[in-house]
């Protein structure tokens, strides 16, 4: 389909209007327990699926693995995790490739379907299009704070319900109210990803901090100074197009930046269409 946006997947087309879906990712652990790592890291995947309204069709595992240091039980709990994330996206696991490393990585390489006429990209949002999006920030502060020892087990609950639910309702959403353009949020960050779509769309957009939604603490940590280097990169880059309010401080923009893990979807949709989308989505989440 080309190689001049920055979609969420590769698209390649096939036949009779049916297009081919392909995207990998994989990652260190962002939490302490193995099997919740394998859900997080699995569900992250699947969202670049999501992210252009196609449905997943199967997945390959992607794993590195320290066999000889730690117990190969936490190995067989990351990938149980992964298969009971991608079980509940109606896909199987049908195969992957792991190696020895010193540092535990996992992800999926996931290949999806969409009709052509059905694709959503993150290049067609249109001037006055309302912005929703599905999930609350936060992940990348409180894994830092997981990392760090510090976080609360109510706020690491909480991320973790965030990070492990699926964009597939959303998904479906923006195809049944015909959604012009989305993106989901993960590494870049609310700005990073919301500035891809604004240059690809050639539009620009205003964002109202006491709209967006953050996971609980997630103040608190930014206040105590617990932002990971990806969240202060993200804010660097997004200085450079981005014009702030004075009244916005440093720790609501890092907020704002803060690097996502298995975030929600961000989608561009009709102002007529956005109030019954987001009641049907809340009514269903």
């Amino acid at each position: 389909m080309g190689f001049d946006g920055a979609d969420d997947c590769a698209v390649v087309r096939l036949d009779k209007g049916r297009l081919l879906l392909q995207t990998v990712d994989f990652f260190t652990p962002v939490v302490d327990d193995p099997y919740q790592f394998g859900q997080i890291a699995a569900a992250n995947s699947l969202s670049d699926i999501y992210a252009m309204g196609g449905k997943p069709i199967f997945a390959l595992n992607i794993a590195a693995f320290p066999i000889k240091d730690l117990p190969k039980k936490i190995l067989v709990d990351i990938l149980q995790g992964g298969a009971d994330m991608a079980n509940e996206a109606g896909i199987t696991i049908v195969g992957g490739h792991s190696i020895d490393d010193k540092e535990p990585k996992y992800g999926l390489v996931v290949t999806g379907e969409i009709k052509e006429s059905d694709l959503i990209t993150n290049a067609a949002a249109r001037p006055g299009n309302i912005l929703i999006l599905t999930k609350p920030l936060g992940t990348g502060i409180i894994s830092t704070a997981i990392k760090k020892e510090i976080a609360p087990q109510e706020v690491i609950d909480q991320a973790v319900e965030s990070m492990t639910a699926l964009n597939s309702s959303a998904a479906d959403l923006m195809l049944k109210y015909k959604a012009a353009s989305a993106t989901d949020v993960t590494g870049f960050g609310l700005l990073g990803h919301l500035g891809e779509m604004c240059r690809a769309s050639r539009v620009s957009a205003k964002v109202e901090f006491s709209k967006v939604n953050f996971l609980k603490d997630v103040k608190r940590l930014a206040q105590e100074n617990i932002i990971p280097g990806g969240t202060r990169r993200n804010l660097d880059y997004a200085a450079g197009f981005t014009s702030f309010s004075p009244s916005i401080s440093q720790v609501q923009r890092l907020m704002l930046a803060d690097a996502q893990t298995s975030g929600g979807l961000l989608i561009s949709i009709d102002p007529k269409r956005a109030d019954e989308y987001l009641k049907e989505f809340n009514g269903s989440s």
